[in-house]
């Protein structure tokens, strides 16, 4: 995850420093940056991927339903990706998986802001796998990985600004912080098996 400026008690480093240990064990488990990463691979990681993102999203549409002005402020349609999973894993002849990970309810915006961190914070770390896909020969172009483009970086300074500002305002860091482990423990779990079959642990 990335490096954020902020003095004491300030939730964007305490999301950092609480899931950083399962954060290593995705990357281990998904192996994106390996050298010899070949198409079977990927699409077993874009499955997985896929699968994630949509039982994520599903609970952050309904927390999106009830909770409508929070999220527009988060832009909250923009920043949907099971869709993009779904067309590169059909551009890499892949299929979709047909378990999906059970996640957590998302009652409110604390807990939305916790899920999405995981989610939003993958496209920093998108951008570096993109690079480095683009280096090996016989894979296509994907957009998954980076789905602002251009406008990654502004997309997640929003993401901080919005959180910043609720947690300072109506917000409760703690469950912030607690939504975004549990996220990110679901996530480390699910890829475990990617682990087993290819990547050491």
């Amino acid at each position: 995850m990335p490096r954020d400026a902020g003095g004491a008690g300030d939730v964007l480093r305490d999301l950092r420093t609480a899931t950083a240990v399962d954060h290593e064990r995705v990357e281990t488990a998904l192996g994106l940056m390996d050298a010899d990463l070949d198409r079977d691979r990927l699409v077993e990681v874009l499955g997985l991927l896929h699968a994630f993102w949509r039982a994520a999203e599903a609970g952050l549409d309904t927390w999106a339903a009830r909770c409508p002005a929070d999220a527009a402020a988060l832009d909250w349609d923009r920043r949907r990706r099971a869709a993009l999973y779904a067309a590169d894993l059909h551009v890499l002849g892949g299929r979709a998986v047909d378990d999906r990970p059970v996640l957590p309810a998302v009652p409110g915006t604390d807990e939305a802001l916790g899920r999405l961190y995981v989610l939003e914070g993958s496209t920093l770390g998108g951008t570096f796998i993109d690079r480095h896909l683009a280096g090996l020969p016989g894979l296509p172009r994907l957009r998954s990985f980076t789905p602002y483009g251009g406008d990654t970086g502004a997309m997640w300074a929003a993401f901080r600004r919005v959180t910043r500002g609720h947690v300072t305002g109506r917000g409760d860091a703690g469950r912030v912080v607690g939504a975004a482990r549990e996220t990110f423990a679901v996530l480390a779990d699910w890829c475990a098996p990617a682990a087993r079959a290819g990547v050491p642990a």
